[in-house]
Formats: C-alpha cells, structure tokens, sequence
C-alpha cells in the first residue's frame, strides 16, 4: 500500500459529563487508559487514544464532560475541551440515548454551531431503550444541528462500534502514521497509573469528594526481577476527606490499592507493588502549580 493511500486525523470525543465518552474509548483501545466512573466529570485532561488499522490511523481525545466551572480545575477543564473543537479532523458529539435532551447538550449543540469541522452524532447507551425511543431522539437532535453523520451504539457492550470507526474513517483526510502502530496513547505511564488509582478511589468513596481527589505518583520503578515499585499520594482538601478514603483501620485505602494493582498489573504486563497514601493539600483545585504537579499539561491550562 503507497503512502498516499494511508489515512490519518484526530478524533475529540465531545459531550455532557457521564454520557460514556471514556467507556467508548477504551472499548475500541481493548484496554482502560481512560476512567470511568458513575460520577460526572471524571475526565480531567485530554486523554489521546491512538486506533490504527493496517490503512489508517485515528487519535481520539477524550474531553472532559461539558460543565459549568466552579473552581480554577473546572476552568481549565472547559478550555481542554473547547481547544479540541479546533484541533481535529472528526468530532463526535457524545449524547445519553436513554435521557432526554438536556440543557447541557443544548449547550454543546451551540457550541458546536460554529465548527465547520465534520460532527459525528454519537447515540451512546442503546442497549437501555426500544428501538422507537431511540428513533424519537434521533428526530429531535435532527432538529437542532444538521450533523454529518448519525450513528447508534452501545459503548459498553460494543454494539456498533465497528460500523461508527468506518464513518468516522471515511471522513478522515490522507496522513502519515503519527504513531507507532502498536501505541495505545501518547500519556506517560505514570499518568495512566495515577488516573487508575484515583479512578478507584472515585468509585469507592462517597459523592462527598469526588472532585476533590488528585493522585501523585512519587515513584515508578521496576526491580531486577521485573516487579514494578510504584508508590503514590491521593490528595484530598479537609482532613475529614482524609479520613473517608483510608476508612476504617484503613480498609477503605487497602481495597482502593488492591483494585488499582491488579488494572495497573494488567496495564504494564508486570508484577506490582504498590504503596498509596493519603495528603491534605487544602483548596489544591484553585492552585495552578499544584495542578501541574499533578500531570495536567502546562500548554492546556
């Protein structure tokens, strides 16, 4: 196959928070370098997932879910998503199939108004409605935005996702291959491990401190046997948070390591050891060079 005939772009993955951006990320990926959780606004920095095939190549970001900022974080998660509108050759526009339309994804459909850049209506969850709900919705987001294209699929049990990664292939222009065709994203690991372990925490803990968790990663190091040493921080902002996420004669931080080992284990094909603590940094969300420290890239913040 010549050059020419080889296809490339970048994929931002858009939509309202917990519609499933990352769940269908990391089912096309086959492996978890994005979080998921039940609880919105996971995503706090773009996430480059690199699909390639033997004809193209495809680098999804994942954005974080579209919100109302509270906090200097919150700011910086809108702009990461905002910046993806102008960067890439595909957007796909994420919606809850099984949820009316809501204000949120009024917003986004706004937003989206202005790109010229080809849009993907993604119907995510359709799995949990009958096929006439899910013709309805479709005629009512038909309504609001003449999208490129409009695709139904199960994210999570993979339904259609095969036939979504054909459209959007087709409205990508010819390119190099940007990655090695073996890289699943362009994050260091330690992100990736930082993100797994915060996302147990996320799904362990109580909807008291979601957003208030960051996760450090202090040292990534493998032995002369091969086992990876990997000690890291959870950060939390009041001392009461502290005390939910080791639990009760730290049962609660035990079973958020033991969780996060055996994903991380599975990440880096290795043996792990892993040793997590828990930090009060007060307020860190409105501390710009803490969240630096925390992995989010200087250029997007």
């Amino acid at each position: 196959m010549s050059e020419q005939e080889f296809k490339s772009g970048f994929v931002s993955i858009i939509g309202r928070p917990n519609v499933g951006k990352s769940t269908f990320m990391n089912k096309v990926l086959g492996q978890k370098i994005a979080i998921m959780s039940d609880k919105p606004q996971t995503t706090r920095n773009k996430i480059q997932g690199v699909y390639t095939k033997d004809d193209s190549q495809m680098i999804f970001i994942d954005t974080p879910g579209i919100h109302k900022p509270k906090h200097q974080l919150g700011e910086h998660m809108m702009k990461v998503a905002r910046n993806t509108l102008r960067e890439t050759e595909v957007i796909l526009f994420l919606v809850n199939v099984s949820e009316e339309i809501g204000r949120g994804d009024e917003f986004i459909i706004e937003m989206l108004k202005n790109t010229k850049t080809p849009i993907i209506l993604v119907m995510n969850k359709i799995d949990l409605v009958h096929p006439d709900k899910l013709i309805q919705q479709i005629e009512v987001y038909k309504d609001k935005l003449d999208f490129s294209d409009i695709v139904p699929i199960s994210a999570l049990q993979g339904n259609n996702v095969d036939k979504l990664l054909e459209v959007i292939e087709g409205y990508l222009p010819e390119g190099p291959m940007y990655y090695p065709a073996d890289r699943v994203t362009d994050h260091p690991e330690h992100f990736i491990v930082s993100e797994l372990i915060r996302e147990k925490a996320l799904h362990l803990t109580s909807q008291e401190i979601p957003h208030a968790i960051g996760v450090e990663i202090d040292k990534m190091k493998a032995d002369e046997r091969g086992t990876v040493h990997v000690v890291a921080t959870i950060y939390v902002e009041r001392n009461s948070q502290k005390g939910m996420v080791i639990g009760k004669n730290g049962k609660m931080l035990k079973e958020i390591g033991q969780l996060a080992r055996a994903d991380i284990e599975n990440l880096l094909g290795s043996k792990v050891f892993l040793e997590v603590w828990v930090k009060v940094q007060k307020d860190w969300r409105n501390k710009t060079q803490f969240i630096r420290s925390l992995g989010y890239k200087d250029e997007e913040y």
